[in-house]
């Protein structure tokens, strides 16, 4: 049975999610504020999935997706958090500590259900199975993705990406000059089926371009389609 913890303050909302949760068969545990969070965290056997609300009353939400990234028994643990219309700076610190996607309010319960169910299918795969030590870097110009080290160099200097978008560079980088749909990102690096709506592939690629340099150019929006890693 997976577990998943629930980091609601309003207790409406943390009881409703949790119902919900229960009735879905996953084992639910639940906290109003951080402390209490981070009391479970620390004390319990690990969730497998975090709901993170980023506005709680103690403690900002993403001091505790920094502590959960931060711990080698916490790190894999799959963060979704959740966010107030317009609060794009925290969605893109949260992106930066690691989270592995956002949801705004007010959202459906059927839509956040999706989206757990995606990123706990995509966690097992991820699990079960090992990057080959042979699989050969990837690179363009100056551009160099180690894949065994799972690291990204720009002229021998290491860049620092999430483990998202790393994954996304990687995708993209792979299949060079191809265009990449919105909703073949959202099923190949996230898990997701095209019955969920969100705009985390955007997020994610607007990061990815800031850190990229002038290759950040290279990654082409295709209106209304989706993107492409561009050598040539």
């Amino acid at each position: 049975m997976k577990k998943i913890l629930v980091i609601e303050d309003e207790e409406d909302l943390n009881q409703t999610l949790s119902f919900n949760l229960e009735n879905e068969g996953y084992k639910v545990t639940s906290a109003l504020k951080g402390s209490e969070a981070l009391e479970i965290l620390e004390n319990a056997s690990p969730p497998d999935l975090v709901i993170l609300d980023l506005m709680l009353p103690d403690m900002p939400g993403l001091d505790i997706c920094r502590y959960i990234r931060s711990k080698e028994n916490l790190k894999n643990i799959s963060v979704i958090i959740v966010t107030a219309k317009g609060e794009e700076v925290d969605r893109v610190v949260g992106f930066e500590l690691g989270a592995d996607d956002y949801i705004v309010k007010p959202y459906s319960v059927r839509e956040l259900m999706l989206r757990i169910q995606a990123q706990l299918r995509r966690g097992e795969k991820e699990s079960s199975k090992d990057t080959p030590d042979d699989e050969p870097n990837i690179s363009y110009q100056d551009l160099l993705i180690d894949t065994s080290k799972h690291k990204v160099f720009l002229k021998d200097k290491k860049i620092s990406l999430t483990a998202k978008e790393f994954t996304l560079l990687k995708y993209l980088m792979k299949r060079a000059d191809k265009v990449q749909t919105r909703d073949n990102l959202l099923d190949k690096v996230w898990g997701y089926d095209n019955s969920v709506t969100t705009r985390t592939v955007d997020t994610h690629v607007k990061r990815l371009r800031s850190k990229l340099g002038k290759y950040g150019e290279n990654i082409e929006t295709i209106r209304g389609v989706g993107y492409i890693f561009n050598k040539i």
